[in-house]
C-alpha cells in the first residue's frame, strides 16, 4: 500500500510525496534525511493523505497534485481528508 502525503513547511510551502509509511516519512523529513526541499523549508505537518493501491498509482496521483495550484491543493486538503 503506498501513500500520497501533503506536508505543511515553516515557509508555509507545501511538500508533496509519495511512502509506504507516512509516520516514518515524516520523521525523516522532520529530521532532514528526507528530501532536498522538505529539508531545506523545515517540514512542520502532515496535512493530507491519499491510499493508492500501487506504487505506479501513486506516482501519477503525485505528478497530478504537483501540477496543481496551490489554491487547489487547499481545497483538496480542505474538502477531502484523505486516510
Amino acid at each position: 500500500m503506498y501513500f500520497v502525503y501533503i506536508l505543511k513547511c515553516k515557509d508555509g510551502s507545501l511538500y508533496t510525496g509519495i511512502t509506504t509509511d507516512v509516520k516514518r516519512r515524516f520523521a525523516e523529513h522532520r529530521a532532514g534525511t528526507g528530501g532536498h526541499y522538505a529539508h531545506s523549508r523545515g517540514v512542520v505537518k502532515v496535512l493530507y493523505t491519499e491510499k493508492s493501491k500501487n506504487r505506479s498509482m501513486a506516482l501519477k496521483r503525485e505528478a497530478l497534485i504537483k501540477k496543481m495550484k496551490r489554491v487547489d491543493k487547499l481545497h483538496l486538503i480542505k474538502t477531502k481528508r484523505g486516510v
